[in-house]
């Protein structure tokens, strides 16, 4: 696929639900593009020392979502990337619109069922905690859902594989770019 060399002046920052596939497909996508790529919730791991579910068990999730905010505002003003970010990070205001200023945000949207099924796989996730992943998965829809959809770009990615993904992402960022040039 030829890649409109547009794509690589602005980071690209990936939003949507745990288990949409914002890391796998982010650094797959940076591949493409041959840009770097930064996972928003390891850079937090780095800063604080911790793993995100210790930072969630021993300072709690307000803690995990200043320092989320802090380190996403910082990877902002690096150089053009593919930025994953944490599931609830496009949730702050402040960090929503450090994206929306900074960066071209694309809504990875999956059904929640083929989440379930991927983060069923992990026992990583500290807002599954005791919980069944349904439950949390549709409870965060419903919140997180219509502010998602301010993202620049919504797209549904599905249970395709990772290469049809990007090429699905690198579609509709070139067309976008087409968009909001023209």
């Amino acid at each position: 696929m030829t890649v409109v060399p547009a794509l690589k002046f602005r980071t690209i920052a990936l939003v949507g639900l745990m288990g949409s596939g914002k890391s796998s497909i982010g650094r797959r996508l940076a591949a493409a593009l041959d840009m770097p790529f930064r996972d928003s919730d390891s850079e937090v791991e780095t800063a604080a020392g911790q793993s995100v579910s210790e930072i969630f068990a021993d300072l709690g999730e307000s803690a995990f979502r200043d320092g989320e905010r802090r380190v996403i505002a910082r990877l902002l003003d690096e150089p053009p990337h593919v930025l994953a970010t944490g599931g609830g990070a496009f949730m702050n205001a402040e960090t929503r619109a450090l994206i929306q200023d900074k960066a071209i945000s694309v809504w990875l949207k999956v059904d929640l069922d083929v989440i379930a099924r991927r983060i069923g796989r992990k026992g990583t996730r500290p807002l599954l905690a005791g919980r069944d992943p349904g439950t949390v998965l549709r409870d965060l829809a419903a919140q997180r859902y219509p502010v998602y959809a301010q993202a620049d770009i919504t797209l549904e990615t599905g249970n395709t594989p990772h290469k049809a993904a990007v090429d699905a992402v690198i579609q509709a960022l070139q067309a976008h770019l087409e968009k909001t040039v023209t």
